[in-house]
């Protein structure tokens, strides 16, 4: 059973305007899937495919604070999430209209920036943007794991606004490594005294930076996808509990700040990741190198991947991640995406 949509408050207008506001007054720098098995962008989460970017070359506009951009927040990563909180919480933006059967769109993160960009495991690699045929994106808000930004985030976002599609979030979640855990295991809601809680909190902490690069970017959607699968270069443990634990802590930290929460995987990468850990929130399911048809079949419940209900079904065709929407899915689309 899917969760009852919590009541939204602020205005999304508004918050969109004071984060602008804010932004404006001392920015500075500049910088802007899963796997082969899954098929996002070939390289750890979903938003890869082929040469030929539609993007601008170049430096990525910043819409960071104190020195960060939105490929890296800064010491203002706080404030942007606070201000992308308001985002979440908003609810007089215009309702999305309903479609009559299937609705295809894409995703698109860090291999669609320019070639070169974002940390040295993960250099983008400049690969197209949806086709024209696209109705929705999903946009990856980070550069492989945790804690690290889409290094042209915001220029994405402008891109799906330009053409005035539905859009929506995705991230990646990974495995702390030590000096992580050092930092973040004692802050959050949970507690840090035990080793589960400690995860849960670095786990809390990564779903605050992407809020971060998500008020950053001026990015708006009701739902933030949490991508879990082998993140190559940065690899889970191999225990199936704190792994759980790190996404648990990034459903919260999500749900905290206003955002309803569906996870992105199959279900032999989810088990693999996290065990039997079951949230219950809608899915976004994989079907890798494979077809639309294949694709709309995992909509169906053989292939659930925690318990939740299949919303979006995704495979990579001609080097670009595909998506549909699941049976139902198109007479509620608001609720999954926002209109820009």
């Amino acid at each position: 059973m899917l969760r009852p949509r919590r009541p939204r408050r602020a205005p999304l207008r508004l918050a969109a305007a004071v984060a602008a506001a804010v932004l404006a007054t001392g920015c500075a720098g500049g910088g802007a899937g899963a796997d082969g098995t899954t098929g996002a962008d070939g390289s750890g989460d979903p938003g890869s495919a082929s040469a030929g970017s539609g993007m601008p070359s170049g430096t990525s506009k910043s819409r960071g604070g104190d020195g960060g951009t939105a490929a890296d927040p800064g010491s203002d990563a706080g404030e942007l999430a606070d201000l992308a909180e308001k985002l979440a919480q908003g609810s007089d933006s215009e309702d999305v209209e309903a479609r009559d059967g299937t609705v295809i769109g894409a995703d698109i993160s860090w291999p669609q920036c320019p070639r070169g960009m974002g940390i040295p495991e993960k250099r983008s690699q400049g690969m197209p943007m949806p086709l024209p045929r696209a109705e929705f994106v999903v946009v990856g808000l980070t550069n492989g794991p945790g804690f690290t930004a889409n290094p042209c985030l915001a220029d994405q976002v402008d891109w799906v606004v330009a053409h005035r599609l539905l859009l929506s979030a995705y991230a990646v979640a990974s495995y702390p490594d030590r000096a992580t855990l050092a930092e973040y295991g004692d802050q959050g809601p949970f507690d840090g005294a035990a080793r589960l809680g400690r995860l849960r909190n670095v786990g809390y902490q990564q779903a605050r930076f992407n809020i971060g690069s998500i008020g950053a970017a001026g990015l708006q959607t009701p739902i933030v996808w949490i991508d879990v699968e082998p993140v190559p270069d940065f690899e889970w443990s191999g225990d199936a509990a704190a792994n759980a634990a790190v996404v648990e802590g990034l459903e919260r930290g999500y749900t905290d700040a206003g955002y309803d929460v569906g996870v992105y995987s199959t279900p032999h990468l989810w088990a693999g990741v996290v065990g039997d850990l079951a949230l219950g929130v809608p899915e976004w399911r994989a079907a890798g190198q494979t077809s639309a048809a294949e694709a709309l079949s995992r909509c169906g419940e053989d292939w659930s991947i925690q318990g939740g209900e299949g919303i979006l079904g995704q495979w990579v065709e001609d080097r670009r991640d595909h998506n549909l929407t699941c049976p139902g899915t198109e007479s509620d689309l608001g609720r999954w995406f926002h209109q820009t």
